[in-house]
């Protein structure tokens, strides 16, 4: 374990969660960048929105597009989003049958479900990509400044491309190193 600066802090604060840290390979810096791609693009939505209103609101003027660019942006980070919870497993789970098995088949309840969701993501990224494709192909534009879509079909294709990736590199923890996959706690609000 590596003991890093802000241990000493923690140590110090009552009722911090302490939590095992693992010090960074390769894989470990991908999917925090993952993660940061999808951190950025709620950023892009959220900005469209507040320009949108505040120059609607205090100018009386409506921003070109950007009701489209919205929707479009708002699938990407769907996509994306998907890519950021799939590896932590941090998404939404309904865990009955698995909190009353034992740790191996806890672990085996995880690998059957992670292969699933592997399956069901590779055949999406595959429809996705055909999407991407005949959109580039008909040439669909927005109304207002004529701009391609498929441009915004891709960004989301590439999010569901890191999703299958990361999947399958939890996948591949889970069987082969499961000592590897890190706890993901959440911290109460206050």
């Amino acid at each position: 374990m590596i003991s890093l600066p802000d241990d000493k802090i923690r140590d110090r604060l009552p009722g911090a969660l302490t939590t095992r840290r693992f010090a960074k390979d390769g894989m470990d810096r991908f999917i925090d960048a993952i993660e940061w791609i999808a951190a950025f693009f709620v950023g892009i939505v959220a900005l469209n929105t507040f320009l949108a209103v505040f120059m609607r609101k205090f100018f009386a003027v409506t921003i070109p597009d950007y009701y489209n660019f919205g929707q479009f942006m708002l699938g990407v980070l769907i996509f994306w989003g998907i890519a950021a919870t799939s590896y932590r497993g941090s998404h939404i789970t309904v865990d009955l049958l698995w909190a009353a098995a034992s740790p191996r088949w806890q672990r085996m309840i995880d690998i059957f479900a992670t292969l699933v969701l592997l399956f069901v993501v590779s055949v999406q990224t595959y429809t996705l990509f055909d999407k991407v494709v005949t959109t580039r192909a008909d040439h669909i534009v927005t109304m207002d400044l004529q701009i391609p879509i498929w441009p915004f079909y891709l960004l989301a294709w590439l999010g569901d491309v890191s999703a299958v990736l990361l999947i399958a590199i939890r996948t591949f923890r889970l069987i082969f190193h499961p000592e590897q996959m890190r706890d993901v706690r959440m911290k109460p609000v206050e």
